[in-house]
């Protein structure tokens, strides 16, 4: 990583690994003590730093700012921890603005960093067989339209939103396809999902890949889309330019301080749009 190469030594965890502050307290205090520490995410991995005694740095996600601040426990805690931070970054003006309007703090505290990504292409991808391990059956692969949704099955990133209007553009059209990637987050929206899916005409539901197999399947797409109700900065949109892959992104505040409509991408505002 970026940190490491600057000669740090760094120990990356997940927060859903900790069940309490005390358990992180307990780890960064360790021989050799930790001298700082670093969370994404302002609620999720934020609020387990409150009973450190080294300081540390908050990233805002992207949900905690746009989704978590409407649940009053939560922006609560969220306070108490960006009081407690050295500092804090946002990917955008328009997240920072929102940091704060609803909580309490320094706005000299915020600052503004875009999201930094990187993108590997294996070598060992094959796209027929991608294609056929996630249901899509077709004599002329090479003709095929396929549209990436990329994303996590949660709700925030809303993953059936755009599934009647694809399942009519490719009753039209057979050769547009829509293929939902993605980890499992959210269990009940996952069979929920995949429910849907079963029934629907023209989308299908990929396997989980490793990030260079993704990078991979993302650079053979037609496009790739973003259909989230909210985002920090979409990692999936960056990584999409980054491959010259034109990106379809729903019209939500994250995704246009990223693409320039009808310049670097096409905003939407609904399906049928």
């Amino acid at each position: 990583s970026h940190i490491e190469s600057a000669g740090h030594t760094c120990e990356l965890r997940d927060a859903a690994e900790f069940q309490s502050p005390a358990e992180v307290a307990n780890l960064v205090s360790r021989n050799p003590p930790f001298e700082g520490a670093l969370a994404i995410h302002l609620f999720r991995a934020g609020r387990l730093l409150l009973d450190i005694q080294v300081p540390f740095g908050v990233i805002f996600g992207g949900t905690d700012i746009n989704e978590d601040v409407k649940v009053e426990q939560k922006r609560v805690v969220m306070e108490q921890v960006l009081l407690k931070a050295r500092f804090a970054v946002a990917f955008t003006d328009k997240l920072k603005e929102e940091a704060e309007l609803f909580l309490l703090s320094q706005s000299s505290k915020i600052y503004v960093q875009p999201q930094g990504i990187q993108t590997e292409v294996t070598k060992k991808f094959c796209w027929t067989e991608f294609l056929r391990s996630s249901g899509v059956s077709s004599e002329h692969v090479d003709e095929l339209r396929v549209f990436l949704l990329v994303c996590g099955l949660r709700r925030v990133k809303d993953p059936l939103y755009l599934l009647e209007v694809f399942s009519e553009w490719h009753c039209e059209n057979p050769l547009n396809v829509l293929v939902i990637i993605g980890p499992k987050i959210d269990p009940v929206l996952t069979v929920e999902v995949e429910d849907v899916v079963k029934r629907t005409a023209g989308v299908f539901l990929a396997q989980e890949k490793s990030q260079q197999e993704l990078h991979a399947a993302m650079k053979r797409c037609f496009a790739v889309v973003n259909s989230s109700v909210s985002e920090g900065m979409s990692a999936a949109v960056l990584e999409a330019m980054d491959l010259e892959v034109p990106v379809l992104a729903r019209d939500i505040p994250g995704n246009a301080a990223v693409v320039q409509h009808d310049f670097t991408g096409l905003l939407y505002s609904s399906p049928q749009v």
